[in-house]
C-alpha cells in the first residue's frame, strides 16, 4: 500500500480478537485481562444467551464433550473461566471499546436491556456485529447509541448490488460500520464507505505488514489475535500523524 489514506477516527481501534488469544485461552478472563495489559483499545468476543438469561462470551455456542448448546444450560453450569458481557464491561477500563458478535439473535433484547442502564457515551463503546445488515437495521430502532456493524464479505456485498449500494443502504439504515476480512479491503473500498460516513473495520490481521497496510488504507479499526503486534502497528501509525484532519 503506497499512499496513506485518512481514517474517520483520530486513533484506529485495536480490537483483541477473543481476548489475547495468541497468548492465553480465548474468551477467558485471563485472555481479556492480558489484552488490556498489552494495550488493546478494544476487545472482541461473541455472545450467546444461556437458559437462565446470562449473556455469556464464547465462540461456538456449545460446551463440554457432548457439545451441549449454551442456550440449554444455566450460567452456573458453565466453566468459571468464562465471563458474561456485563462482567467483562465492569472488568475493563472505561476507555476500552467492545466489539460483540451477536451469534445468538435471542441475545439482542437482553443485551440492549442491560445497555439501557448505561449512559449514552458508555453505550457508544459497544460495537454490535451481525452478518445480516437488514437484521441490524431492525435493531437500530431499539437503541440509538450503540454502534452497529455489518460483518460481511465482498461475495455477499456483490450478490446484493455491490459496494456502493451497500454503503448507501447502511447509511440509510443508520448502521455505523462495515467489517471485512483483511484481504477484502482496498484503499478505494475504504474511501467509498468513508464517503458514506461509515466506519471501516478489518479482521484477521495477524501480521505486522497486514496491520500496516490496513491502517494506511484508512481503516478505523483492526482485529488481531496478536495484541502486542497490533498495538505496536497502531502506535507506529499514529506517530506519523493523520493523513488529514480526522472527523471523529
Amino acid at each position: 500500500m503506497g499512499m496513506r489514506l485518512p481514517s474517520k477516527r483520530e486513533r484506529p481501534i485495536g480490537f483483541a480478537h477473543r481476548g489475547a488469544r495468541a497468548h492465553a485461552p480465548e474468551n477467558t478472563k485471563a485472555a481479556f485481562d492480558l489484552a488490556v495489559k498489552l494495550g488493546a483499545t478494544g476487545i472482541e468476543s461473541d455472545v450467546w444467551l444461556t437458559n437462565d438469561g446470562a449473556l455469556i462470551l464464547t465462540h461456538d455456542g456449545t460446551i463440554g464433550r457432548r457439545r451441549r448448546k449454551i442456550g440449554s444450560v444455566d450460567r452456573a453450569q458453565l466453566p468459571e473461566t468464562l465471563i458474561t458481557l456485563p462482567e467483562l464491561f465492569e472488568r475493563i477500563p472505561s476507555v476500552v471499546d467492545l466489539s460483540i458478535d451477536i451469534k445468538d439473535d435471542a441475545a439482542i433484547h437482553p443485551l440492549l436491556e442491560w445497555a439501557s442502564d448505561l449512559d449514552p457515551v458508555t453505550r457508544s463503546r459497544l460495537y454490535l456485529c451481525h452478518h445480516d445488515w437488514e437484521q441490524l437495521a431492525l435493531w437500530r430502532a431499539l437503541d440509538p447509541y450503540v454502534h452497529l456493524v455489518d460483518s460481511t464479505s465482498m461475495k455477499a456485498i456483490k450478490a446484493t448490488g455491490g459496494p456502493e449500494r451497500r454503503a448507501h443502504n447502511l447509511a440509510e439504515a443508520g448502521i455505523d460500520a462495515v467489517n471485512l476480512r483483511h484481504d477484502e479491503w482496498t484503499g478505494g473500498m475504504a474511501t467509498l464507505f468513508h464517503r458514506f460516513d461509515r466506519l471501516c473495520l478489518g479482521w484477521d490481521a495477524q501480521h505486522e505488514h497486514l496491520l500496516t497496510d490496513l491502517l494506511r488504507m484508512g481503516l478505523d479499526g483492526v482485529y488481531s489475535d496478536h495484541v502486542d503486534v497490533m498495538m505496536e502497528a497502531v502506535d507506529r501509525h499514529i506517530t506519523q500523524g493523520p493523513a488529514q484532519e480526522p472527523r471523529i
